[in-house]
């Protein structure tokens, strides 16, 4: 019992600690030892295999940097040997065109030595014939001495005779061989014209469409005049002023007259007219509402009628605005005719022509199509609708074929080119065909009479007359003041005063009668 008491435990719990200590700092310390050096032995290995692998990439580098070393000589080699087969032949190439030229030098220089040789026998035989002229000069000045002393006149006077003579005898044999030389064209120009022609009319068919200046809108009953007119003639007023149209209201029944220059216009009135009149309310604020409405919806017909018409004759890219142009002449008319419809049928017309002559066909069309374009804005703008059209066509864009072609299609500059020709034949043909166009009588009478008038004025004609509606004129001429020889040149210069003097369709053929005929066309 004594061993266990407390002092004793307490001894041996102390000993017991601290030997527990150092056994526990012994083998830690040996075991830092032993990883530290287990460590040194890792590290060693590490860079000892990191020196092995460096070497063995350095020697794997210096291998792939031999290879294309060696690739790149082997290349710079077969690049060399190349270069120099091209330079070997183009030093044979030289070496041959050097010898050539010295075959080429020699053979100058000999044709050099005769050349001279031969100027220098042509200079003495110059001097020869020198002295020959002078000779015979001298018996010509003799001659004419003798003549004119024999003759009785000085050699100007005789020269002036001699003159006269053979000026007089060669405007008679120029005009002579100019009815021949004409005569034997017309033949084979009317001949192949005249094929032409009637192919082109045989293969086209078009329908013709006559407007006037007025459009006349029905009227349910007779009361809808007074609605029309409104209270102390306010609506009329409105519709009037909206659209820049005159409504006539007259004694016709069931109907009223819209009356005005514009034809797009006029018609924007008579579809507003047409609108009110089904929808039943008529007052200022309807009118004008109604008017802006047609307005627009007409832009949009104007603009397809212009897209429908380049698409049927097949000429793309026009300009928007031209085909806006082309549009408004659905409304426009000449002498009755519809500028839209007569377009359409000029530029058929040109196509068919141009085909059979192997011209440009889709050239040809563009420029029947567009010859009239200067008509939509003719009233608007100052000049000859021939003239404002090329400004327009060449402003947007066109071809200048085209451009040329619209403005010498009413000789307003000369045609240059087959497809001038054609557009003009294409146009005088369309407006030329029977029911094409109408014409005032009026106007129609003064017309005839202007031309036998401007044939009247000229010296040797007894009697003309224009048949054949003034396509064709006849002209009996003296024949003790003109002869045959001069009908010819006197039918040139009647053509050339018509058109000078005279607005017309088409052509006039001119026929000078006497004992012959000679027959020239006012184009």
């Amino acid at each position: 019992m004594y061993l266990f008491n407390q002092p004793y435990i307490y001894a041996y719990i102390g000993v017991s600690i601290f030997v527990g200590i150092a056994l526990g700092s012994f083998f830690r310390k040996r075991f830092v030892e032993g990883h530290e050096k287990n460590i040194k032995v890792q590290s060693r290995q590490i860079i000892e295999n990191a020196i092995a692998e460096a070497e063995q990439l350095k020697k794997e580098a210096l291998l792939q940097s031999k290879e294309a070393a060696y690739k790149v000589k082997q290349a710079l080699e077969e690049e060399l040997k190349v270069e120099r087969d091209e330079f070997r032949g183009e030093q044979r190439q030289l070496k041959r065109k050097r010898d050539s030229l010295k075959r080429e030098w020699d053979s100058f220089d000999r044709k050099q030595t005769e050349l001279y040789n031969t100027e220098r026998k042509v200079r003495a035989e110059e001097v020869k014939w020198q002295e020959k002229h002078k000779e015979i000069d001298l018996l010509i000045s003799k001659q004419q001495y003798e003549l004119a002393k024999v003759a009785g006149i000085s050699m100007e006077e005789a020269k002036r005779m001699l003159m006269d003579s053979l000026e007089s005898e060669a405007r008679m044999e120029a005009a002579k061989r100019l009815a021949r030389i004409e005569n034997e064209m017309k033949i084979e120009a009317d001949r192949r014209g005249k094929n032409i022609l009637a192919l082109a009319i045989s293969r086209y068919a078009g329908d013709y469409v006559a407007d006037r200046t007025v459009s006349m809108v029905p009227l349910p009953s007779d009361e809808m005049k007074g609605r029309i007119i409104g209270r102390e003639g306010r609506n009329i007023r409105a519709i009037e002023a909206a659209t820049g149209i005159d409504i006539i209201i007259d004694d016709t029944p069931e109907a009223v007259i819209l009356s005005g220059f514009n034809p797009v216009r006029r018609e924007v009135a008579r579809l507003a007219l047409l609108q009110l009149i089904t929808d039943g309310r008529i007052h200022p604020g309807r009118i004008e509402e109604v008017v802006e409405k047609v307005t627009r919806e007409l832009e949009i017909t104007i603009r397809e009628a212009g897209e429908q018409a380049t698409f049927d004759v097949g000429a793309h890219g026009v300009h928007v605005e031209l085909i806006k142009l082309l549009g408004r002449l659905k409304y426009r008319t000449s002498y009755g005719q519809n500028v839209l419809q007569h377009s359409l049928e000029v530029s058929f017309l040109c196509g068919i022509m141009a085909s059979e002559l192997g011209v440009d066909v889709k050239m040809a069309k563009r420029a029947g199509l567009l010859h009239d374009i200067g008509k939509a804005v003719d009233h608007e703008v100052e000049g000859s609708h021939a003239v404002i059209g090329r400004d327009l066509a060449k402003k947007f864009g066109e071809p200048e074929e085209v451009v040329y072609a619209i403005g010498a299609h009413h000789e307003d500059q000369p045609p240059l080119s087959v497809i001038d020709v054609l557009v003009q034949s294409a146009d005088a043909l369309s407006g030329a065909r029977p029911g094409a166009r109408k014409e005032m009588l009026q106007s129609y009478v003064k017309r005839l009479e202007d031309l036998e008038g401007i044939a009247n004025d000229f010296d040797g004609v007894e009697k003309s007359y224009a048949i054949q509606a003034g396509r064709d004129l006849r002209i009996i001429v003296d024949s003790n003041k003109v002869k045959d020889e001069e009908a010819t040149l006197l039918s040139q210069d009647i053509a050339r005063s018509i058109e000078s003097k005279l607005t017309y369709p088409g052509q006039i053929r001119v026929t000078v009668i006497r004992e012959t005929r000679a027959v020239e066309y006012a184009k």
